[in-house]
């Protein structure tokens, strides 16, 4: 054997070794045991149903023109982009301090080995979901929380909304989205015909991390298990994923937000009952209040949303 063919041999090596050691990961972080016989079930994923131009057109509450953020943060500038009067903290901290939630106009990096479909143990309650949780201790954020932020909303909904980490303000009152990016995230459910009670919210994580930080790989391996149970119990029929580290940590890849937005992506962790759930990517609400332009493109990929929901049959504030 040649030496290019002993090369190509070692790169499909390598290349077979890397994935299934991320596999592994995966079902260590599910926790799994051991990792299962036989091949991984593969399901064809179906094409991206087209935008319906007769869905309701934009709200004032998402509109370049007359922007939220200058009812939060003060009178707008000149130029049109809210002048803040108050010192962002929570999600807009972590935006306005360079979080990985702005939009990035570059070509994804490949995405991350993943197989199209994994099933996941069976769907827990919601409540026991959270007793499992308890008073978590099983990473360093637990040190310096105030609150345990679980999520809130209805247990059954089919439309769910998961953003990054807790802010300031969630990990003060222990509920997710309740500061200045959390009453746009408000306007953005109600202008869909929702409302915070009738959808569920969640993060990532569960705690927030000193300073606004992003999350790191070690606190996310111990809490992303915990929202995939959360997404099993609720069994949602779509996910709207706020901003890039949410998109990516649900779709276990790495992309920048600008290439997943704009059309659905299948969830890749299933259970055993439920074996199609889409995901959408979109602009992060806190990135939303420092770029009003983007606005325009999160309301289109709210209805294609509102679009999917009226073709499965769910009307606004439906139980799943």
């Amino acid at each position: 054997m040649d030496s290019t063919a002993d090369d190509e041999l070692a790169g499909e090596l390598y290349d077979l070794a890397r994935q299934l050691r991320s596999q592994l990961a995966r079902h260590a972080a599910l926790g799994a045991w051991a990792a299962p016989g036989g091949a991984t079930a593969r399901v064809p994923a179906a094409p991206d149903e087209a935008p319906d131009a007769r869905v309701a057109s934009e709200p004032a509450a998402l509109s370049p023109a007359s922007s939220p953020a200058d009812d939060l943060h003060g009178a707008a500038s000149a130029d049109g982009d809210a002048v803040p009067t108050v010192v962002p903290t929570g999600d807009d901290a972590r935006t306005a301090l360079g979080h990985r939630d702005l939009a990035e106009a570059d070509a994804p990096p490949p995405a991350l080995p993943m197989a199209e479909s994994r099933r996941s143990a069976p769907a827990r309650p919601l409540a026991q979901v959270r007793a499992e949780l308890g008073e978590c201790t099983r990473c360093k954020l637990h040190a310096t929380r105030r609150s345990i932020v679980f999520g809130v909303g209805a247990p059954d909904a089919p439309l769910m909304f998961v953003g990054e980490a807790p802010g300031e303000q969630e990990d003060k009152r222990g509920e997710p989205f309740v500061g200045a990016a959390g009453q746009l995230l408000d306007k953005m459910i109600e202008a869909m015909g929702w409302t915070r009670n009738t959808v569920y919210i969640a993060n990532t994580t569960k705690c927030r991390p000193p300073g606004n930080r992003n999350p790191q790989p070690d606190e996310l391996e111990q809490c992303m298990p915990f929202l995939h149970a959360q997404i099993a119990s609720i069994a949602p029929r779509i996910i709207v994923a706020l901003g890039r580290p949410a998109s990516n940590q649900l779709l276990g890849i790495d992309a920048p937000i600008s290439s997943l937005r704009g059309k659905f992506h299948d969830y890749p962790l299933l259970t055993a009952e439920r074996h199609s759930l889409k995901i959408m990517p979109t602009f992060h609400p806190a990135y939303l209040l420092r770029d009003p332009d983007k606005k325009r493109a999160a309301w289109a990929d709210l209805k294609l949303v509102m679009t999917e929901l009226a073709r499965l049959g769910i009307a606004p504030g439906a139980a799943g």
